[in-house]
């Protein structure tokens, strides 16, 4: 074989290794092109269609939660340090009124089998007014917009610690827009704290349904649209701890259930 005979056999396989190497990147371009393509498919797919109720045959359960003994004094907390708060006021983890327990998140925590839910498209409002978080309990849907605001001439930091949900912590100066975020997973009494004001505190209760409330300051709560069934209702309180109690609500009808707790054990 000539040296030229030899250079032309060289630059042929050259073409050929170029020309595999060429469709190789084009096999694995179309393969991640289709695997994203099914990623943005299996994203974009729709959420389940909701259950349907017949509005017809929808049940009622309500009630009284009381607090079961001598209440304790609320504990005063400082508010000194910022000129822009209001010096001294009452921490709020045990609100007792005349023996009605207010601030207690009430819920049905099963019952409910594999219904869905329409997630509202309605936001739910918690504020910081006073430099304290208004409401102190609030109830949301997972998924469901909370749109957070700031009425205080002075900086608040939000900070949610959950355990199942994601972290996050952000700053929110006074006449600034409100802060919209949402939650994807069911969590029970998620802590939220400001990192510039330490006494204030309040917690998102996160459901799966509809089917909740918080007591009012003389204890009472409603629950409305139920599907007639039978049902745990859990009663959650920051301190004391969580109740639950069974019911059975037949069509069109209104049953009572009322909860106490005692004092926790010191």
């Amino acid at each position: 074989m000539n040296k030229k005979t030899g250079l032309r056999m060289m630059a042929v396989s050259m073409v050929a290794l170029l020309a595999l190497l060429l469709l190789a990147a084009c096999n694995k371009k179309e393969n991640t092109e289709q695997s994203s393509n099914n990623m943005a498919e299996q994203q974009a797919a729709p959420a389940p269609a909701a259950t349907p109720i017949d509005p017809a045959t929808v049940a009622t359960v309500k009630g009284t939660v009381k607090f079961d003994g001598t209440a304790p004094k609320p504990s005063k907390i400082d508010m000194s340090q910022d000129p822009a708060c209001k010096g001294t006021n009452e921490a709020e983890n045990i609100i007792v009124a005349g023996g009605d327990l207010a601030n207690v998140f009430v819920y049905v925590k099963d019952g409910l089998g594999n219904r869905t839910f329409d997630v509202p498209k309605d936001a739910v409002v918690l504020d910081q007014s006073g430099c304290k978080y208004h409401p102190h309990v609030l109830g949301v849907m997972a998924g469901q917009t909370v749109q957070i605001k700031n009425d205080d001439m002075t900086t608040h930091n939000i900070h949610p610690t959950p355990k199942d949900n994601r972290e996050w912590n952000e700053s929110q100066p006074p006449s600034s827009p409100a802060i919209e975020k949402n939650f994807a997973r069911e969590e029970i009494m998620l802590p939220v704290k400001c990192n510039q004001h330490p006494w204030m505190k309040m917690y998102i209760s996160v459901v799966k349904n509809p089917f909740y409330a918080v007591t009012d300051e003389s204890g009472k709560y409603e629950i409305k649209g139920l599907p007639p069934g039978d049902y745990t209702i859990a009663f959650v309180q920051e301190k004391l701890g969580e109740q639950d109690q069974k019911v059975t609500v037949g069509p069109k009808e209104t049953k009572t259930v009322d909860q106490s707790f005692k004092a926790a054990a010191e």
